[in-house]
C-alpha cells in the first residue's frame, strides 16, 4: 500500500460537546490493515466486537481480525444479515448480547465491517451499550463510504401493521464514530448492482453542492468509466470529494436540528423511504431482483423530487432530463413497476421521521446546484411526481 494513495478528510464539528468528537475519514486501498494500530491509539480498552455483514468475503473479515489481534485486542465476532427486514431491534439485541457475552466494557470498542445497514445496526448498538461505547466504521460498499458511515446517524426500522410494513430508521441515535476506514480493496468483490447503487448518493451530492464543489457533477460524469472500473485514483478521489460534501453539511449540525442545512442531505430520501420497504419492487420488471436496494430507491426518489421541482417551478424540464440521463448512464433505475397507489405512498411519506406534525416536508433540487425544503407542497404535484416514476409491467 502506497502512502501516496491514502486520502484523509477530517470532520470537525462547529461546537464540541460530550457526544461530538472530531474524527478522521481515511480512504485508500488496504487501509483496513491499519485498523488495529489506529484503534489502539483511540481507546484504552483491549476488547473488541467485530460486527460483520454475513455476506463479506472471509478473507476481508480475517484481515480485520488479524489487524486488531496484532494490536493486542481480543476479538469477538457477530454476523448481521444486511436486509431492510433484518435492520431491526432484534438484530441490535443480538449485537448487544454478543457484546455482553464477550465481556466488553465502556473502555472497549465496536467495529462495524459492512455496508450501511451493518454500520447503522452496529452504531446504534454501540450508542446503547452501557450508555455508549466507541465505534469504528469500516464501510465496505460505495454507498456506505460516501454517505452512511459519516455523520453519526445510526438506527433501525420499526415494524408497522400497515401496507408499508415498516417505518424506515425510526429508532436510533446520533452516535459519532471515532474513526472511519474506507478501504477501496473491499469494493473489489462488490457486485456491480451494489456498486452502481452507491453512485446514487454521489449524484445526490452533485445536486446540492453548488457552493462547495461546483465541478463535482462534471468530474463524476467525465471519470465515470474509471470509477466503474474501480481505478484506485479515480475511485479514491470520488470518495474523498463526496465525503467532503457530506462533512460540509454535517459539521455545523451534528443532530440535524430544525432549520439547519444538514436536512438537505435527505434529498430524494422521503420518496425513497416510502417505496423501499415494498417487497415486490425491483430495478427492472424481474421480480427475482426485488426488493430495491437503498441506492436504487434513492435514484428513483431523486427523479421524483426533480419532477416535483419542475411542477413547482424550481427546476426546468431540461435539468430533470439531464438527471435522468445521468442515472441511466450509471445503470440506475428511473422508473419502477409495481408501486402501490399514490394515496398509500403519500401516507407513508407523512410517517417519515422528517415529517412535521403529519405534514409533508420535501427536500427539492433547484436550478444552480442548490436545494430547498418545501413544506406541505400541493398534493397534485406530489402525485404527479410519483406518476413520473411509475412504470407498467
Amino acid at each position: 500500500m502506497s502512502d501516496a494513495m491514502i486520502r484523509s478528510v477530517i470532520l470537525n464539528f462547529a461546537s464540541e460537546d460530550a457526544s461530538s468528537r472530531s474524527y478522521e475519514i481515511v480512504i485508500g486501498p488496504g487501509v483496513i490493515g491499519g485498523l488495529g494500530g489506529r484503534a489502539a491509539g483511540l481507546v484504552p480498552g483491549r476488547r473488541s466486537l467485530l460486527v460483520v455483514d454475513d455476506n463479506l468475503p472471509p478473507s476481508l473479515v480475517e484481515h480485520a481480525e488479524s489487524s486488531l489481534g496484532s494490536a493486542g485486542f481480543s476479538v469477538a465476532r457477530v454476523s448481521v444479515h444486511a436486509s431492510e427486514q433484518d435492520k431491526s431491534l432484534r438484530s441490535v439485541e443480538r449485537v448487544l448480547r454478543a457484546a455482553d457475552e464477550s465481556g466488553l466494557g465502556r473502555a472497549d470498542l465496536f467495529v462495524a465491517l459492512g455496508g450501511g445497514i451493518v454500520g447503522d445496526i452496529a452504531g446504534f448498538a454501540a450508542a446503547s451499550y452501557m450508555r455508549g461505547v466507541s465505534v469504528i466504521q469500516c464501510p465496505t460498499t460505495l454507498l456506505a463510504m460516501v454517505d452512511a458511515s459519516v455523520g453519526g446517524k445510526t438506527g433501525v426500522n420499526l415494524a408497522s401493521a400497515d401496507v408499508v410494513g415498516m417505518r424506515k430508521n425510526l429508532v436510533g441515535a446520533f452516535w459519532q464514530p471515532r474513526l472511519v476506514l474506507a478501504d477501496l480493496r473491499s469494493l473489489d468483490s462488490l457486485a456491480a448492482r451494489e456498486f452502481h447503487a452507491g453512485l446514487a448518493e454521489c449524484v445526490k451530492h452533485t445536486l446540492l453542492c453548488g457552493g462547495i464543489d461546483s465541478k463535482l457533477g462534471d468530474w463524476t460524469t467525465e471519470r465515470l468509466r474509471g470509477v466503474v472500473e474501480k481505478d484506485d485514483v479515480f475511485l479514491g478521489e470520488l470518495v474523498e470529494r463526496n465525503v467532503g460534501i457530506k462533512t460540509a453539511f454535517v459539521a455545523g449540525d451534528e443532530r440535524e436540528t430544525a432549520g439547519s442545512e444538514r436536512v438537505l442531505l435527505n434529498l430524494g430520501h422521503t420518496f425513497a423511504h416510502a417505496m423501499e420497504p415494498l417487497p415486490g419492487l425491483s430495478p427492472t420488471s424481474d421480480p427475482a431482483l426485488a426488493p430495491l436496494l437503498h441506492g436504487e430507491a434513492v435514484a428513483l426518489g431523486l427523479v421524483a423530487a426533480a419532477d416535483a421541482s419542475v411542477g413547482l417551478g424550481l427546476l426546468t424540464d431540461a435539468e430533470r432530463g439531464a438527471l435522468v440521463e445521468t442515472l441511466d448512464r450509471m445503470s440506475l433505475p428511473t422508473t419502477v413497476a409495481g408501486l402501490t397507489p399514490n394515496e398509500q405512498l403519500i401516507d407513508a411519506m407523512r410517517h417519515d421521521k422528517k415529517s412535521e406534525g403529519g405534514g409533508l416536508r420535501l427536500v427539492l433540487p433547484c436550478t444552480g446546484g442548490t436545494c430547498r425544503v418545501v413544506r406541505d407542497p400541493d398534493l397534485r404535484v406530489v402525485e404527479d411526481a410519483w406518476d413520473s416514476i411509475r412504470a407498467s409491467r
